[in-house]
């Protein structure tokens, strides 16, 4: 999907999800029950039991969906201008980036402010670790591990261990 990111609706999109994110930000870190509120409030859908810490940022919000079970780390950024689906009992550590964004090659088009979006998919139980980003198009299969450090730019099955730059599996899961 191709857009146009200096749009006014774009820009309205991301100064509202400024304004909710510091909302979101000031709340007291041992005030639970208000920071869920809020999630509730600036996201797409939220299940149960979801606790991001601070700082957490984001491109809209409503294009985020979180399952039950969540835990996002400190500095958790996601640019939603595509979806983002994230499933049950997923584990994302800190200075994690999840993107959708993504800018043309082209510094002509780059000039015009151009851009282009994918929707990513996260499944059920999946644990990424600290400083990983993940790229616009991806999906990460359930129960997979992506190790510190990772660039996700291509899918990865689930039940796999996932690390390096760019992420490969170097190792698979057995279920006990």
């Amino acid at each position: 999907m191709q857009y146009h990111f200096n749009d006014p609706e774009m820009v309205a999109r991301k100064t509202r999800a400024i304004t909710e994110c510091e909302r979101f930000n000031a709340i007291d870190g041992t005030d639970y029950e208000a920071q869920f509120a809020q999630l509730k409030r600036m996201l797409g859908s939220v299940g149960e039991r979801v606790w991001i810490a601070k700082t957490f940022n984001c491109d809209c919000g409503k294009n985020i969906h979180i399952g039950n079970d969540f835990i996002g780390n400190h500095n958790l950024t996601i640019l939603d201008i595509r979806e983002v689906h994230i499933g049950n009992h997923v584990m994302i550590g800190p200075h994690t980036l999840i993107t959708t964004v993504s800018h043309p090659l082209s510094a002509k088009e780059r000039r015009e402010y151009n851009a282009w979006a994918k929707p990513v998919f996260i499944e059920d139980g999946v644990w990424i670790g600290g400083n990983v980003t993940v790229l616009p198009g991806v999906t990460i299969g359930e129960n997979s591990v992506i190790a510190a450090g990772a660039v996700v730019t291509e899918n990865i099955p689930a039940n796999s261990v996932a690390a390096g730059v760019p992420a490969q599996v170097v190792h698979k899961i057995e279920e006990n």
